[in-house]
């Protein structure tokens, strides 16, 4: 039997294939298993990276032939854990520097799991090198990072597909289809958003040597460089606003891209933020602790809570959003989903798929998120499928840009302290030029900032 029928016949015994199958199309679903395996590249062998790259090799034919990281310890052990994984057995070629590694340009594809500072040159750089991009969200740190990204997929015809993998999530998939597409909730005028979890890391470790398996230098690239307090990558960085947005740009774009999707929107026409350090007032970390967002469209405010301290507002969706229609409310997260109609009709209730059975190795995993993994193997599958056939992903480039630009406007409009309406046609904030200016943050040294024009 050759690779073709062995791998197809794997992926039909998935619980989730007849949601593939309707998704992709049975045509669709071939092209995805061939005996040439797509070559792939890993950029950032951290947690999210090696996620990423294990869930690919589950689904379909691939040969991970590089593997870069600015820790070599990272590095060497990711190689190893990818040969044992990877069906030919073969370990990876391992670079620390990402552009020696895309300047073999032999690479089908390429992931990219780095810290958000880094998403936009890389993906800019794999896409010039002739490779198709999954890109981890926030897609950028800032706006016009995002807009030359844009312009770089469009210019080389590259698919690129943003890791906002909600949108692959099977039960809110069906949520979609049997309760908002099948107009159970009537006309929808309002939504709320939140994340609760205590997932600000703080502290006050102290300064360092950079120890010598570890490229510091590299490592901050394009950001400000921090004095060195512990390495960056084990969660620390993100609470940091050096390089990322914070909780809005961690957690919100997932959330606002997934109502997005759901209700098929696009740009908002304003977007408002307040917050700040109120309670976690100790420690290195500064990002936000509690903020709150408006996402405004017409006759519809997506509103943002966040939180790193305190209970939620609803132990069952601590990380959720809520649509909230005339005949209904439909509240959905990671781990599940529920239409609690007003008068009429009956509850429905929907339920995170599992795939332990169908991928044991799932089980064993060091800090999977199995709730998430089907939804990553399909976000993966969609990817192949837009490659093969030349069509755009579910979430295609633009809509990721959207989702995080949006989210950045949001802290935007929280620094300046006031609302913000972006006009993406003219890339500037409209009668701010204050605000217009933070679109585009200063780059460390001899890193050069990407524009669309210089695309």
């Amino acid at each position: 039997m050759n690779n073709f029928n062995i791998n197809r016949r794997r992926f039909l015994q998935t619980a989730s294939a007849s949601l593939a199958l309707s998704t992709f199309g049975h045509q669709g679903l071939d092209t995805l298993f061939r005996d040439k395996p797509w070559r792939v590249g890993l950029i950032g062998t951290g947690w999210y990276g090696k996620n990423d790259v294990f869930r690919l090799i589950q689904v379909a034919p691939v040969e991970v032939v590089s593997i870069c990281d600015v820790d070599q310890q990272l590095l060497k052990e990711a190689a190893n854990l990818i040969s044992q994984r990877q069906k030919s057995g073969k370990t990876p070629r391992t670079y620390t520097n990402y552009r020696e590694m895309l300047a073999e340009k032999d690479l089908d594809i390429v992931l990219i799991g780095t810290p958000d500072h880094w998403h936009a040159l890389q993906a800019i750089d794999a896409i010039k090198s002739g490779a198709n991009v999954y890109l981890q969200k926030p897609i950028s740190v800032d706006v016009l990072e995002g807009e030359a990204i844009v312009a770089a997929a469009k210019k080389y015809n590259k698919v690129v597909q943003v890791g906002t993998q909600r949108k692959s999530t099977p039960h809110l998939i069906d949520a979609k289809k049997h309760v908002v597409d099948a107009g159970l909730l009537g006309k929808i005028s309002h939504v709320e958003m939140c994340c609760y979890f205590h997932m600000r890391a703080n502290g006050n470790p102290p300064v360092e040597p950079v120890p010598e398996f570890f490229d510091y230098e590299m490592w901050t690239g394009p950001a400000p460089l921090r004095p060195y307090d512990g390495l960056p990558h084990i969660r620390w960085w993100r609470t940091f606003m050096e390089y990322g947005n914070g909780i809005v740009g961690d957690m919100c774009v997932h959330m606002l891209d997934t109502v997005r999707w759901m209700l098929d929107l696009g740009w908002p026409q304003q977007i408002s933020s307040q917050g700040g350090i109120y309670v976690q007032k100790d420690g290195k970390s500064n990002i936000s602790d509690t903020q709150s967002a408006v996402f405004e469209y017409p006759e519809l405010n997506c509103v943002w809570q966040h939180r790193s301290w305190g209970s939620p507002a609803d132990p069952e969706y601590p990380w959720s959003f809520k649509l909230f229609g005339e005949h209904g409310t439909l509240a959905g997260s990671t781990m599940q989903a529920d239409f609690i109609p007003y008068k009429e009709g009956d509850p429905i209730h929907f339920d995170v798929l599992y795939e332990k059975e169908k991928y044991p190795e799932d089980v064993t995993e060091d800090r999977i998120e199995l709730n998430a993994a089907p939804a990553t193997r399909l976000h993966m599958l969609d990817f192949l499928n837009a490659i093969e056939n030349k069509s755009k992903p579910v979430a295609d480039i633009m809509n990721g840009h959207i989702s995080t630009a949006s989210c950045i406007l949001a802290n935007m409009s929280m620094a300046v302290g006031r609302p913000l309406v972006y006009d993406p046609a003219k890339m500037v904030v409209v009668n701010d030029t204050e605000a217009t200016d933070l679109l585009q943050r200063p780059y460390r040294d001899s890193w050069k900032h990407p524009l669309p024009s210089e695309i």
